[in-house]
């Protein structure tokens, strides 16, 4: 990529990922780049939408975000962004004293693929997710792909990656927050628990789930029943159901 490394985050690609960050107008774009070969009437939507929220649009031949994007769907369409901010441990707690509501919070314990990272954003938005919590080392973090996949929600669910996540929980349950983690062999399973008050719904890695501090750190274990041949549900797919039955709960 022919983007500085500590750049790479900034840019957005995709007409559905732009046209979310332009629709919700959370950042502040830096400008919004479009292929002039391409007669597609969503690219002149896009373009238009920009120019009246006053972001620079440029117009550049296809080899121009090839050079910048190789390997990607860019479908055409590229924004710069400011780098979306990311907080630690003492902005997590100072959001949660903060909330007027009980916290509803989303843990991903080392989560690495961006892919999955940008589903679980875009899910936690639609659930009303307070804040979604990451190790800082060894998990995914704000990528363009990530935030293609997110579709926007990178933009307006605070992210906050932490030094030690197991301490970090400990602090959560300090302020009162219940952890739930999601655990295959757990004796319980998800609907069987009380998701309703300050909740960190807690869920592990691709392949190896919870750590073993994590788990240990966690108040209450649950698993989602499994009928069927495999074994397990992808990461994103677990965390999307276990969020709307806490919703479901939460609104009743």
């Amino acid at each position: 990529m022919n983007v500085p490394r500590q750049e790479e985050e900034a840019w957005i690609y995709g007409i559905h990922a732009v046209a979310s960050v332009l629709e919700r107008r959370r950042l502040e774009l830096e400008g919004l780049w479009i292929s002039g070969d391409s007669r597609n009437p969503r690219l002149e939507a896009l373009a238009e939408q920009a120019r009246r929220q006053g972001v620079p649009v440029h117009l550049r031949p296809a080899e121009w975000f090839e050079e910048r994007l190789p390997g990607t769907r860019h479908q055409g369409v590229v924004a710069r962004a400011r780098p979306v901010p990311v907080g630690g441990e003492s902005e997590l707690l100072a959001l949660v004293e903060a909330l007027e509501v009980p916290p509803f919070l989303l843990v991903l314990d080392g989560v690495q693929d961006p892919h999955n990272l940008g589903a679980c954003l875009r899910t936690a938005d639609g659930a009303g997710i307070h804040a979604v919590v990451t190790p800082r080392d060894r998990a995914a973090g704000i990528t363009p792909t990530m935030r293609k996949v997110a579709s926007g929600a990178a933009e307006s669910v605070p992210l906050f990656q932490v030094t030690n996540l197991a301490r970090s929980l400990g602090r959560l349950q300090e302020a009162g927050v219940w952890l739930v983690g999601m655990d295959g062999d757990a004796p319980r399973t998800l609907y069987e628990q009380d998701l309703s008050g300050p909740l960190a719904l807690v869920l592990g890695a691709e392949g190896r789930g919870l750590r073993r501090l994590t788990r240990e750190r966690c108040d209450h274990l649950v698993r989602l029943p499994m009928f069927g041949s495999v074994s397990s549900l992808n990461v994103s797919v677990a965390a999307g159901i276990a969020m709307y039955e806490a919703l479901r709960q939460r609104m009743g």
